[in-house]
């Protein structure tokens, strides 16, 4: 890979498209074609099934130079058109009110996570499509103002694997791919190749586009509006592997959506049928450099969400450890 100089063109500015588009019939054969449902018991840890004792062994006995690379967003108080909804961090206490010594500081966050500006992960009840969850499960039966009955953050527990980063700029040499840019099943390839690193069963997916390098050179922007992520015509490839987790920089899913009817295709055949959990808004700039420095762009990948009961996800800090 050859290196550029701040003034070059970047070539992945050229390559912008979300397409190719995909009907609603097609994506509704292709949600059957990957749904996963009645294919492991428990049912409400889904693909999370797939890692065993042993595969976490293994993923720890790839440990080498021991490095710990975190990979979440500051926590963001400030909005921006990327954070319509601000986290929430108050002081609470400030030392003047315990007696006697010592004196005490505490503080009160809170956030409203799913969206762009916290990273989080998403359990298997935080989408349904045609108003069922993974599993078949009838979304307004299990869902109320509690939380949900089924497949519950609580239920995942820490999630320790093997993880891959497909880190396209590096393996493109450009700095990052443009908003809109979709990343298609020939793409993974190509980067495996690249990167000289092969997905596997149970394996977490992590995809860097760049984004948190490009938001820093140039400014935030809306990635509801467009995001670089997967195309819907990567996931049968994903699914093939055997896939356990899934994630990225952005949301995993490309903005504007190539789907007719449907705003976030790839959060509905990852959660909704294939039972696989989502990581959004990661981080993985600290991680491409230490996976550049070591030559290698597999890790040890640890994800502890909170134990919410009922709850949809979790604010995350996953750390990955080369």
């Amino acid at each position: 890979m050859t290196s550029k100089s701040a003034d070059a063109p970047d070539p992945g500015s050229a390559v912008t498209g979300n397409g190719p588009a995909v009907s609603r019939r097609e994506f509704d054969a292709l949600f059957e074609a990957v749904r996963t449902w009645g294919r492991w018991t428990p049912a409400d840890r889904g693909a999370w099934n797939r890692v065993t004792a042993e595969h976490v062994r293994r993923a720890t006995a790839g440990v080498r130079s021991g490095v710990v690379v975190p990979l979440a967003l500051p926590w963001n108080t400030r909005p921006g058109p990327d954070n319509r909804k601000p986290a929430l961090h108050h002081m609470t206490d400030l030392g003047d009110v315990e007696s006697p010594e010592p004196s005490a500081y505490k503080d009160f966050i809170a956030a409203d996570y799913h969206g762009k500006g916290v990273t989080h992960l998403d359990a298997l009840c935080h989408v349904a499509f045609r108003g069922q969850l993974y599993d078949g499960r009838a979304a307004g039966d299990v869902v109320g103002t509690a939380g949900s009955r089924f497949a519950a953050v609580s239920t995942l527990g820490p999630l320790v694997t093997k993880g891959v980063l497909l880190d396209l700029p590096a393996a493109l040499g450009i700095r990052w791919l443009e908003p809109g840019r979709a990343v298609h099943a020939a793409d993974i390839a190509a980067a495996e190749r690249a990167l000289d690193v092969t997905i596997g069963e149970g394996d977490a997916v992590l995809l860097r586009s760049g984004h948190v390098r490009r938001r820093t050179e140039l400014g935030a922007w809306n990635p509801d509006t467009a995001s670089a992520g997967f195309h819907v015509d990567a996931v049968p490839l994903l699914a093939e592997r055997g896939i356990a987790l899934l994630g990225g920089d952005g949301d995993s899913d490309v903005r504007p959506s190539p789907v007719a009817g449907v705003h976030s295709p790839i959060h509905a055949l990852a959660l909704a049928a294939m039972g696989v959990p989502l990581l959004d808004n990661l981080d993985l700039e600290a991680l491409s450099a230490a996976t550049a420095e070591a030559g290698r762009y597999e890790f040890l990948l640890v994800v502890a969400p909170l134990n919410v009961p009922g709850g949809t996800g979790s604010p995350v800090n996953p750390v990955a450890v080369l």
